[in-house]
């Protein structure tokens, strides 16, 4: 059966009530083969997210309907594998619905692009199998940022590689990571390597978009914008790490698919 992630709008409302409408829903799910996998509650922007087994989406939302009432605002259709790269799971932990510190998870990540610089260049200047041992040693490089820093990689895009984080803080600290081995490398190596990084946060379902699409885009795009060697993030992502982050205004930049220009910061990472 496909696979469905709902958003709710629930201002007002508690982890614990959030706690007794999922028991709710599974309570009556099997009235209607549908199976309410897990969900993710943000106290904070009163948001909730659920990740729903289910014929169709009118059945999803009968469900809901029955058990309390609260219907989905947007209900988009995902694949499981994507929704556990960007979101980490695809089933309730232990307690049901809260992270491993107690908190409830509220599904906001912060996604992180990574290009490698003239990359079509370096490959008519190396050829085919020199080029393809400089993208895998890129390749190691931000895995293992990511390894250290709990990030979780979503797809490698031929010359970079799309990441999640759960914690906006450790986006930004794999990217200061992933450029400092960049230099280090770069030390020791003939042929240097140069990468531009760029970094979004977001909710994974908006405005009836993909998985994660507008964070997705953003990210993607302020990517394609920043210059070599730097990391570029946005409004949303740098009102979520510390204070002691310095970020540096680069004005509006006008990014390809975004009808307005949107706010871009560089990150200090030397």
């Amino acid at each position: 059966m496909p696979i469905y992630l709902d958003r709710h709008d629930l201002k007002g409302l508690t982890a614990a009530d959030i706690a007794e409408a999922h028991r709710k829903d599974l309570e009556v799910q099997g009235r209607y083969g549908v199976r309410f996998l897990t969900y993710w509650f943000d106290d904070t922007r009163g948001t909730a997210f659920c990740l729903i087994d289910a014929p169709d989406i009118d059945t999803a939302m009968r469900v809901h309907d029955e058990a309390h009432g609260d219907i989905a605002r947007d209900v988009i259709e995902v694949d499981l594998s994507a929704v556990e790269a960007f979101l980490g799971r695809i089933s309730d932990p232990e307690p049901v619905g809260q992270c491993c510190d107690g908190r409830h998870d509220p599904a906001l990540r912060a996604i992180m692009f990574t290009d490698i610089v003239d990359s079509t260049a370096m490959t008519a200047r190396l050829g085919d199998v020199r080029a393809v041992e400089m993208v895998r040693a890129h390749d190691a490089m931000v895995r293992r940022a990511l390894h250290n820093k709990g990030g979780r990689e979503v797809k490698h895009t031929g010359d970079g590689i799309m990441a999640a984080f759960d914690d906006a803080a450790a986006a930004v600290e794999a990217a200061r990571a992933i450029q400092l081995a960049f230099e280090a490398f770069n030390l020791a190596s003939r042929e240097k390597l140069q990468v531009r990084i760029g970094l979004d946060a977001g909710e994974p379902v908006a405005d009836h978009n993909d998985l994660f699409g507008a964070t997705v885009q953003m990210a993607a795009r302020l990517c394609q914008s920043a210059e070599p060697d730097t990391i570029v993030v946005s409004q949303a992502l740098g009102s979520l790490v510390p204070d002691g982050t310095r970020l540096v205004s680069l004005g509006p930049k006008t990014l390809k698919g975004f009808a307005r220009p949107v706010d871009a910061y560089a990150v200090a990472w030397r």
